[in-house]
């Protein structure tokens, strides 16, 4: 049997031997080795100067170029928010064709899918809608909702449904999550699925009483009692 000093002698002449093989191969591929380096580090400097000489450059003219389509959109002036005013704005459709790749065009998408929603277009209100990207913690939430808003209006009470819940479950608080799951139980209203509308009312009362929407839920969960009958 190996005594422990011979074990650790062995064990330091394969970590001597393994070292020593590693030595020969950076040796021989040494060239190789440099050229991998420099194109990692060719590939890095591309991605830094792609973001900070061209993308976030250009994020910023598309903040620029959007600024007084927000006031429009504000406004529901939203033709002119869509389509610009024939002056030195250029309509959120212009700026999602020339911005591109942005921040700030993917939150045009928003606006745009809103906008159309307001003139009643609701199949290019979805287009848009659906598109957003998002990520934010207050406009996500928002934007789902809006597309249940559109399903609405298209008399499409089931899929609204699941928008809200969506809304509501993404926004995770006391202010956002109420107004959504009231939706919620107005879309299963609208369908007349009664026992689900009373259900996200009681849901409501008991999760968010304090809210504008809790106080109300006693309202709701009597209109889907009656209608029940």
């Amino acid at each position: 049997m190996m005594s422990k000093k011979q074990k650790e002698t062995t064990n330091l002449d394969e970590i001597n031997e393994a070292l020593t093989s590693s030595e020969q191969f950076i040796e021989k591929n040494q060239n190789v080795i440099m050229i991998g380096l420099g194109i990692i580090v060719v590939v890095v400097l591309a991605v830094l100067a792609y973001h900070n000489f061209y993308k976030k450059p250009k994020n910023e003219r598309a903040q620029a170029a959007i600024f007084k389509g927000e006031r429009y959109f504000q406004n529901q002036q939203d033709s002119l928010a869509l389509f610009g005013d024939g002056n030195d704005y250029i309509g959120f459709e212009e700026v999602m064709n020339q911005f591109g790749g942005t921040k700030t065009a993917d939150l045009t998408r928003a606006y745009a899918g809103i906008s159309y929603s307001r003139l009643g277009d609701n199949e290019k209100a979805l287009n848009y809608l659906n598109k957003f990207k998002g990520g934010d913690k207050l406009i996500t939430p928002a934007i789902t909702g809006a597309v249940g808003d559109v399903y609405m209006n298209m008399e499409m009470s089931n899929k609204a449904v699941k928008q809200f819940l969506r809304a509501a479950k993404a926004a995770d608080d006391n202010l956002l999550s109420p107004i959504y799951y009231k939706k919620a139980g107005l879309a299963y209203l609208h369908a007349q699925d009664f026992d689900k509308a009373i259900e996200t009312f009681k849901n409501i009362k008991k999760s968010y009483l304090n809210s504008p929407e809790g106080q109300e839920a006693d309202k709701y969960i009597e209109q889907a009692k009656l209608s029940k009958k």
